[in-house]
């Protein structure tokens, strides 16, 4: 808990002299109503009283009480304000007579036990502006999620006064956040700013380039540059903008871009270049800014995201103030559903080597519906392997060191780099109030047609490089599986093409640079060879489904939810691979499936089916052939039993290759060699 020095009237500048701002309140008239929650929420219910052991010696009696019955709060998750509040013209923030503001929240909050573990201070000034009737009452939380009142302010005045508290950041090992409340009593009460600061020396505020990969999506990615070049304090941080543009629609021809550049001027650079992937593409930004040698980070954005500007000035204070160069990530919540998060850190189950939310933590959580106050994981401090690339601020300093992304087109490349920064002594933190907006996974499935190629391959690259298990622990065993469920499934396309990865892979590491602007059109040509990978935007242009006999007790194909009922399914589903197809089922489809109900151990009770796209544009016909199941599960067998015996050797090539293949050079000469 903080001390207990009164509220003063002075100059803002005695508040803050010696300090740095690291994160500021975030209040804005214009914020649209599905993301205001994010940001600031109406208090929807009060205890009536007090637990005297959240109150903080030293406040006196008359603090103490008109806190009291504000101990036990709960957000709404109505973003409207109305009857509570609202934020004017100023950007000021108002709690009606009687009524009470959080700003504990996603933005809002300020993330202690982040600034407890990865920098070296112990405590932080939070300097407020405020006037009316009422109080600012700030609470503190532990990593169970229990919530303390660290102090209470009276507000007595209509002249706006500054208010300064020193906050330890000593009780936050584990985790746990600062916030305050805004509350109104016989009168309107009035925010008008709020900022956290830093006691240090270390003033200067680094120096950021922006790198931007995009293929084919101008005006999203024009959008964005307009949004960074009407930032004027993101522009203060900035040298230089490198768009990567790998693709036919090019974002130089949209009105966007030419009001950004407007703005931005010789800050904007627009590299045209053949499509090499997430990793071709980010690594020319980082080779560009390195080559130009001015910026102390690398900022990576993906095209398609909405930024939180306000976020970037965040982690480049944080990156400045941790005790070693470290890698800041954002994180993604969803662009159609805006208060769902993707997740809460990024890590790496070891023994079976695939990437998940980080441990204690939920997928795809919704702050709207579940708020900071009464979610207790959401107060634990979250440590990841890596970060993903939709937003990193990653320190020159740090590629210079272990060097660009390794050349994987698409797919684990993020991850890699974290793992090899990690490695290397460079940590990576995911910081709250860092995030961006970006189209949910849940839309699509990279893991069928050509894009399984980059995950089968860049996954058992990823392990030869960094696995701590013989052999890759489970991997190889794993990856077998999931080839198995794409024949069982009848995803020969699929199948083939991570047969594919597998030969590449155990040919060596010499090859990736090679492959990174060949084996693309390769992949989508092998591909259109397969009927899983021919889809229709019209389901008209299949044949109706029928069956010679119909469905038994007119029961069809059960769709379990448990495992019991999913196990026989997977098991019963085995044996009819050996069977022939029945009668029609390459005439006529069986049935239609929707994605949803796409799992491998029932479409394998199908001999043809419709199956639908994920993000529901297209269908494909699957068809059962026992021909190329045979054929497959052999290759995949002598495949898999190579890559086991041959893993040590093989990681070994791959480490002893891994310089060479992530260095600066090597992409030149294959940035070079796009031109010949």
């Amino acid at each position: 808990m903080g001390d207990s020095s009164e509220a003063v009237a002075q100059p803002r500048s005695d508040e803050t002299s010696g300090y740095r701002v690291v994160q500021r309140t975030i209040m804005r008239a214009s914020q649209e109503l599905d993301v205001r929650g994010l940001y600031i929420a109406p208090v929807t219910s009060i205890a009536s009283s007090a637990d005297a052991s959240s109150g903080q010696s030293g406040v006196d009696r008359a603090s103490q009480k008109l806190a009291a019955k504000t101990t036990d709060s709960t957000p709404t998750a109505d973003p409207s304000l109305i009857g509570y509040g609202r934020i004017d013209d100023n950007d000021h923030t108002i709690a009606e007579k009687g009524r009470r503001i959080t700003f504990g929240t996603y933005f809002n909050a300020f993330p202690a036990s982040y600034w407890r573990r990865w920098t070296e201070f112990r405590t932080v000034r939070l300097v407020l502006r405020a006037r009316g009737i009422g109080a600012l009452i700030i609470y503190r939380s532990t990593a169970r999620g229990q919530v303390l009142r660290a102090d209470s302010i009276p507000l007595e005045g209509d002249q706006p006064v500054t208010i300064t508290r020193d906050l330890s950041l000593e009780p936050f090992i584990d985790g746990g956040w600062y916030w305050f409340d805004l509350e109104a009593g016989d009168g309107e009460a009035v925010l008008e700013s709020a900022e956290w600061l830093i006691e240090t020396d270390r003033q200067q505020v680094g120096r950021v380039s922006i790198g931007i990969t995009t293929f084919n999506r101008p005006d999203f990615c024009g959008d964005q540059l307009v949004a960074l070049s009407r930032d004027p304090s993101t522009l203060e941080m900035l040298d230089d903008i490198y768009v990567v543009d790998q693709g036919s629609q090019k974002v130089v021809d949209t009105d966007r871009y030419a009001e950004a550049k407007a703005v931005l001027g010789d800050k904007l650079h627009i590299i045209d270049q053949p499509n090499l992937g997430g990793s071709g593409g980010f690594s020319r930004a980082m080779s560009e800014s390195l080559q130009r040698g001015a910026s102390d980070y690398v900022l990576l954005l993906d095209d398609d995201v909405v930024c939180e500007l306000e976020g970037i000035k965040r982690a480049v204070a944080f990156a400045d103030l941790t005790r070693r160069p470290t890698i800041v990530g954002g994180h993604m919540f969803s662009l159609y559903d805006r208060t769902v998060m993707h997740a809460y850190g990024e890590a790496l189950a070891k023994w079976t080597w695939f990437w998940g939310p980080a441990p204690e933590t939920k997928h795809s959580h919704d702050w709207a519906r579940r708020p900071l106050r009464s979610t207790p994981w959401l107060h634990r401090r979250i440590d990841v392997d890596y970060t993903g690339w939709w937003m990193s601020l990653i320190p020159t300093a740090v590629i210079r060191e272990i060097g660009l992304s390794l050349p994987m087109f698409i797919k684990w490349d993020d991850a890699e780099f974290g793992l090899r920064a990690g490695e290397a002594g460079f940590p990576t933190v995911t910081l709250p109030g860092a995030a961006v907006w970006h189209v949910p996974w849940t839309e699509k499935d990279d893991t069928l047609d050509w894009q399984a190629y980059f995950h089968e391959r860049n996954r058992l690259i990823s392990a030869l490089l960094h696995s701590p298990y013989d052999h890759g622990g489970r991997l190889a065993f794993e990856s077998m599986a999931n080839h198995a469920k794409r024949l069982v499934s009848m995803q020969y396309g699929t199948g083939e093409i991570i047969l594919l990865a597998l030969n590449d892979v155990l040919d060596g590491p010499e090859r990736m640079h090679r492959d990174l602007a060949q084996r693309l059109p390769y992949l989508r040509e092998l591909s259109g060879r397969y009927d899983d990978a021919r889809a229709q935007s019209d389901v008209e242009l299949f044949p109706p489904a029928r069956m010679k006999k119909p469905p038994r007790k007119g029961k069809g194909i059960p769709n379990p939810t448990n495992m019991p009922g999913k196990l026989m399914m997977a098991a019963t589903g085995l044996v009819r691979q050996v069977t022939p197809p029945r009668a029609m089922s390459s005439e006529f489809p069986e049935g239609a499936v929707p994605h949803l109900d796409q799992k491998w151990f029932r479409l394998a009770h199908y001999d043809s089916a419709i199956v639908s796209t994920a993000d529901g544009t297209k269908a494909a016909w699957y068809r059962r052939d026992r021909k190329q199941f045979a054929d497959q599960a052999r290759r995949s067998a002598a495949l898999h039993a190579r890559l086991f015996q041959e893993w040590p050797e093989l990681s070994a090539r791959y480490k002893e290759a891994l310089g060479t293949l992530a260095s600066p050079d090597a992409w030149k000469a294959s940035f070079e060699g796009l031109d010949d």
